[in-house]
């Protein structure tokens, strides 16, 4: 289970951007957190991710409270998150191709020896073809970059998924394509997912069940 009780989080001590926000992602539940931008959702996942110290509040992971965040995580818990943000050049060494993006982890995590066989499972999975798997991001679209994200995500075999507003940028077919990467891994696996995004739409379709912030946070509201 990953859990979420009265957090509060920000940037700034004195005006938090999130204010005692609780959620629970079930393993194999797919949650979707609708709410508007600047709401603080995204800072949210970011807590749920290990990336981001609240200020207040209790993260449980898999029924350990979860103590210490980014690098001073133990490294059990942070492989057990995969993450895919909404600008994927923001998110990509510009150095590296591709390939060497979604192989980063494994090597990061001293599993060098699955590389070649984990890029060609997640390569197809996500649709990139051998000739892009050589290119930089600046030599790649938005979508193709984005799949490299995606793929890089699910490299470590995580049993939770943070989505924090990932195809906003992305095309119809695109985002449709992410989608059934992430539910093609999710039935394989039986990872839980956490969508994050802002189109209602798309979260009612892709989740079982969808939380409005004003619901999260304790005000009564439904998507």
């Amino acid at each position: 289970m990953l859990e979420l009780h009265a957090i509060t989080a920000g940037y700034d001590r004195k005006a938090p951007v999130v204010r005692d926000a609780s959620l629970t992602v079930a393993p194999d539940e797919a949650v979707g957190l609708l709410g508007p931008s600047g709401c603080g959702k995204s800072t949210l996942a970011r807590v749920a991710a290990l990336l981001h110290r609240p200020e207040a509040g209790t993260l449980v992971l898999d029924g350990e409270p979860v103590r210490r965040w980014r690098h001073r995580a133990p490294c059990d818990l942070r492989t057990a998150i995969g993450v895919v943000f909404q600008q994927p050049r923001l998110s990509a060494d510009p150095r590296l191709r591709l390939t060497d993006l979604i192989a980063e982890p494994l090597r990061a995590t001293g599993r060098r020896d699955e590389v070649p066989d984990r890029i060609t499972e997640l390569a197809a999975a996500v649709g990139l073809t051998r000739d892009l798997l050589v290119r930089r991001p600046h030599e790649v679209s938005d979508g193709q970059l984005q799949r490299a994200c995606l793929a890089r995500a699910l490299v470590l075999r995580p049993r939770w998924l943070i989505c924090d507003e990932m195809t906003a940028m992305l095309d119809a077919s695109t985002t449709a394509a992410l989608v059934a990467a992430v539910e093609d891994y999710r039935a394989a696996t039986g990872a839980g997912l956490l969508a994050v995004g802002h189109d209602q739409v798309l979260l009612r379709r892709w989740c079982d069940r969808v939380l409005h912030w004003d619901e999260v946070t304790g005000r009564a509201r439904r998507a």
